[in-house]
């Protein structure tokens, strides 16, 4: 394939890119129409690729697929990529950096590269130039295609290295007034710092962002599958005017550093919608701040994606089958409850039922439910919203946590009175959330009447199935940990992680809940009344048939979800 031919064939189908982005499904007619009046309207000549991925309207890697399909061109990921610069004496770093344009191997008189924007014909002319080569084109994925380029002709500067390099010193050192800061955070380079943060943590599948300042360095950690890990920071003295644009996106008081403050982003990021929960609070060496990411799109609302198996789906659609009571979730901050009561609402959402919720904050919004925020400062609490929704003729209330006495009581009531209500408890299991009740004060009689089931869970990491490795575990692990009754007298086998670049080396892709569903029964109820401690009531529950986080985390080990590793972190009963 020559250059010229390349070129022509680009250059025609380049208005059809469009066209081919909406019919595929990956933008909408009316996103195109702005992209378009944007390009009319610039300054610049820049190539409607980068329009799209730079307004957050798609993600570089399903751009590439599409140019690649559109063109007829091949896709070539990171693992093609060669391990030594190519011709490096002929092809200059700024010329590729400029052009985004990788060589990845010769053939004969035939030089293969890999570029992001197939729309520009001068670069590939200008390559056949320099190295009297025929040029055949394939496309890639833009970060991907810079990062090589860096790390095979450039001096391993990365991203933030260049962003900060355009970044005086003498404007970050020292303290700032409040319009120093200002400005400072409206400027381009501390735009693009923050932007890449944020966009770091979405490429790792990160959950949270920890920006934390310390006396002499300025930290940025992402949890990724429910573990931090450290990523690259800027220095400490730019830690006020990244803070203080992370607040002006939060819409939060950049001059209030003394007190904690909460807010919320929206922002469109590779194509994907995501709400970005904002908290700071003042510590010794300035404003720690926290960014909790919620992915709309990737939100599970099926009970078998979040790690329940059949087994625990059939128990627990037949206690939301019961026309009235509670369902309490329990479990620590993090492991997942309030995904599962949304799994809940989505199961009773029906043209039949009125649904309201009240949240604090609400994580995600749901078609077709009435969510209510709470907000304290006016007066707006749980308890207060509680006695407003009632008289709203619901059929099912989800309130987002019981934090104390009036809360719970006015839950028992509801669900006294017809409608089921879902919630949330802390505490470490099923059985000690009986007890919980009964210590804050909620009468014996009423929790015996109203409540149906309890459901306690945890997160655990699930193994990545490119690179999870099977082995079989000593006899005294088998012997320790219960495995071989819990395989059923079945050989013993578990898996371990190993680290792959499909899991960025960790071994481990995501996270499933590990689950223990308490049912009442007349047993149980006897146990309450006894005011029996949390202990006496598990034993009766095992008895009746429920299965403990611990035995369903194990299972999960021996079926080769999670590794057993996984289970013992999280579980107590380990």
């Amino acid at each position: 394939m020559s250059v010229s031919s390349t070129v022509v064939k680009n250059e025609v189908d380049s208005d059809a890119l469009g066209d081919a982005l909406v019919s595929a499904g990956c933008l909408t007619e009316t996103d195109l129409q702005r992209v378009q009046q944007m390009k009319e309207v610039s300054a610049d000549d820049t190539p409607i690729t980068q329009l799209l991925v730079r307004l957050g309207l798609l993600s570089e890697t399903v751009l590439a697929k599409q140019l690649a399909s559109l063109l007829s061109l091949p896709l070539i990921d990171a693992k093609q990529f060669p391990v030594q610069p190519i011709l490096p004496d002929k092809l200059s770093f700024r010329f590729l950096k400029e052009h985004k344009i990788l060589p990845v191997r010769m053939s004969e008189n035939h030089l293969h590269i890999v570029q992001s924007d197939p729309f520009e014909s001068f670069a590939l002319t200008a390559m056949q130039h320099a190295t009297g080569l025929e040029i055949v084109p394939g496309i890639g994925v833009s970060t991907e295609i810079e990062n090589a380029i860096e790390r095979l002709y450039g001096q391993g500067n990365s991203q933030m290295g260049n962003i900060l390099a355009s970044v005086s010193t003498d404007e970050a050192a020292g303290e700032q007034d409040i319009e120093q800061l200002k400005d400072m955070a409206s400027e381009a380079p501390v735009i693009r710092l923050v932007n890449l943060i944020i966009l770091r943590a979405v490429e790792s599948r990160a959950s949270d962002i920890h920006i934390e300042p310390f006396e002499n360095s300025l930290k940025v950690r992402y949890r990724v599958d429910g573990v931090l890990q450290e990523g690259e920071a800027p220095p400490i003295n730019l830690s006020p005017a990244v803070i203080s644009r992370i607040k002006i996106m939060a819409r939060l008081n950049i001059a209030e550093r003394r007190l904690p403050q909460d807010g919320r982003i929206e922002q469109r990021i590779q194509g994907k919608d995501l709400d970005i929960r904002v908290s700071t609070v003042p510590t010794m060496y300035g404003e720690s701040v926290v960014l909790r990411l919620l992915d709309r799109e990737s939100v599970a609302l099926e009970f078998k994606e979040l790690g329940f198996d059949q087994q625990l789906i059939s128990k627990l659609q037949a206690v939301l089958a019961i026309p009235h009571g509670m369902l309490i979730v329990t479990g620590p901050t993090g492991s997942g409850k309030t995904t599962t009561l949304y799994a809940a609402l989505s199961n009773l959402n029906t043209e039949q039922s009125k649904l309201i919720t009240v949240e604090d904050p609400v994580e995600y919004q749901l078609d077709g439910i009435n969510q209510i925020q709470v907000k304290p400062s006016i007066g707006l609490s749980f308890a207060g919203a509680l006695r407003s929704i009632v008289r709203q003729d619901p059929d099912v209330i989800m309130v987002g946590e019981m934090r104390d006495l009036e809360t719970a009581r006015i839950c028992v009531q509801s669900s006294l009175t017809g409608h089921i209500v879902l919630s949330t408890l802390h505490t470490n299991d099923a059985a000690s959330s009986l007890t919980r009740l009964l210590e804050m004060g909620v009468e014996d009689y009423l929790l015996t009447s109203t409540l149906n089931a309890v459901l306690a869970q945890r997160l655990v990491r699930r193994l990545c199935l490119h690179c999870r490795e099977a082995y079989t575990p000593l006899p005294e692990i088998i012997s320790e940990f219960r495995l071989q009754e819990l395989n059923l007298g079945e050989a013993v086998h578990l898996y371990r992680p190993t680290g792959c670049e499909q899991c960025n080396g960790t071994g481990y892709h995501g996270r499933v809940a590990i689950i223990e569903i308490l049912v009442m029964n007349d047993e149980l109820r006897r146990q309450i009344l006894k005011h029996a401690d949390a202990g006496a009531i598990l034993v009766v529950a095992r008895q009746s048939g429920m299965r403990t986080m611990y035995e369903d985390g194990c299972i999960k080990a021996l079926a080769g979800v999670t590794s057993i590793e996984e289970v013992i972190r999280v579980t107590q009963e380990a």
